[in-house]
């Protein structure tokens, strides 16, 4: 527990640590935003440590109360955005800022540099510490120009670090049951927990008398990074083979540096006229993208959760998604939609044709299991879950740490009932 008392009747200091974070556009960025906005809303005090989004010195900025510690960052040649911060470079800040922060608790969200000297210098001081893993090795992987014997052992070693490195904090979580089972089978102990990232659900949903205006077309939504991990090129040789009386259209909402590549292949699959590449729009333009498409789907498999998927079905949209990582707890068959095999375009187009072919009222009522299922992903229980866990209700007391890193120990399974 931190050197303060965090009891339930006075606000936090919260101090954020992710390793992504806006203008960055991922799932895990947009987790952190969304936490550090309703904590704040919530009346703590929220402190962000993250990389500088440009070139520059560490700087302190003020984002609508949340307070941002940028720190001097690098640009990581193999990967469109991600910043690398230098131990050397920002390890005096992140102590400096400890020192006059004093939070209550800590919550890194990547093993990482910065996520590895929070974890190391609040250990130090005593600070609770909480970690979320958002990572899998595989989403880096597409980034790394190493032969399949260099990513395995990568693999092995990143799997290795993150134990080590999460095993100093006093609870650990992830996205969903099955990023926990896949942390676990990796040498994770089994006290990790499953905490939905959660979505501010209404954000999403129709309107009180809103009329939703109609694509026009049969209609197959996409949302996210143009990236390798994502498939979007099995999801457009797929939309090649649906049956021409369908007449669909296919809208891509995002970007990414497999877009030239992606444009390239519609081009030659004779699709180009009837795929929209849309780029990254507003949130209200998406929110309406959700709302006007007939079918949701995520052909990506290295999804830990995917919150565009959550929004969707939050839109009460059904859902056709890979069969992969956390997504099949998203989708059942016939249900709310259908699950396919990775990386297999036929079966992907059988299983749009379904949603696509059903009459009106059975897209609908999909729709409507969509919406059902995801409200166990809503944001304020989300919230509330990470503040029980940062008071440390339920938790065994933090033991002496100058034995070094301590295990992951506490059970708090009733947290996310």
């Amino acid at each position: 527990m931190s050197a303060h008392t965090a009891t339930a009747d006075r606000p936090l200091t919260v101090l954020l640590g992710p390793e992504t974070y806006p203008p960055d556009v991922n799932g895990a960025a947009q987790f952190a935003h969304r936490l550090a906005r309703g904590l704040h809303e919530q009346g703590h005090r929220v402190h962000i440590v993250c990389a500088r989004p440009g070139p520059g010195p560490s700087s302190v900025a003020d984002d609508d109360g949340v307070v941002e510690h940028r720190l001097r960052s690098h640009r990581a040649f193999t990967h469109p955005y991600f910043r690398l911060c230098f131990p050397w470079q920002v390890a005096g800040e992140i102590r400096r800022v400890l020192d006059e922060v004093r939070p209550d608790v800590v919550h890194v969200q990547c093993h990482y540099i910065i996520g590895r000297l929070l974890v190391r210098e609040a250990g130090r001081r005593g600070i609770r510490t909480v970690g979320t893993n958002h990572f899998v090795p595989e989403n880096l992987e597409p980034f790394l120009p190493f032969p399949a014997w260099v990513l395995n052992r990568y693999r092995a070693v990143s799997w290795r670090d993150m134990v080590r490195v999460f095993g100093a904090c006093d609870v650990v979580t992830a996205p969903t049951p099955l990023a926990v089972d896949d942390m676990r089978r990796n040498g994770f102990p089994d006290t990790v927990l499953a905490v939905s990232n959660g979505i501010r659900i209404a954000d999403y949903e129709a309107h009180d008398g809103e009329r939703r205006q109609p694509a026009g077309h049969p209609t197959v939504l996409f949302a996210g990074r143009l990236a390798v991990e994502k498939n979007v090129d099995v999801l457009i040789e797929a939309f090649s083979m649906l049956p021409a009386e369908l007449d669909a259209r296919l809208e891509l909402v995002g970007d990414g540096e497999q877009r030239p590549a992606l444009e390239k292949l519609a081009r030659a699959l004779g699709v180009a006229q009837r795929v929209r590449f849309l780029g990254y729009v507003p949130d209200e333009d998406l929110r309406a993208a959700y709302l006007r498409a007939d079918v949701f789907c995520q052909p990506g498999t290295a999804e830990l959760q995917s919150l565009v998927t959550l929004e969707a079905m939050a839109a009460s949209r059904p859902v056709v998604l890979a069969d992969a990582r956390a997504l099949p707890h998203l989708a059942d068959d016939g249900v709310n939609g259908w699950l396919f095999t990775p990386g297999d375009a036929q079966d992907l187009a059988r299983k749009l044709a379904l949603v696509l072919g059903a009459p009106t009222a059975e897209r609908r009522r999909m729709g409507r299991e969509s919406r059902r299922k995801v409200a166990q992903h809503s944001f304020p229980r989300t919230l509330e879950t990470f503040l029980r866990l940062y008071r440390g209700e339920h938790a065994e007391p933090a033991r002496a740490r100058a034995a070094g890193p301590r295990r992951i120990r506490t059970r708090l399974a009733s947290l996310v009932r």
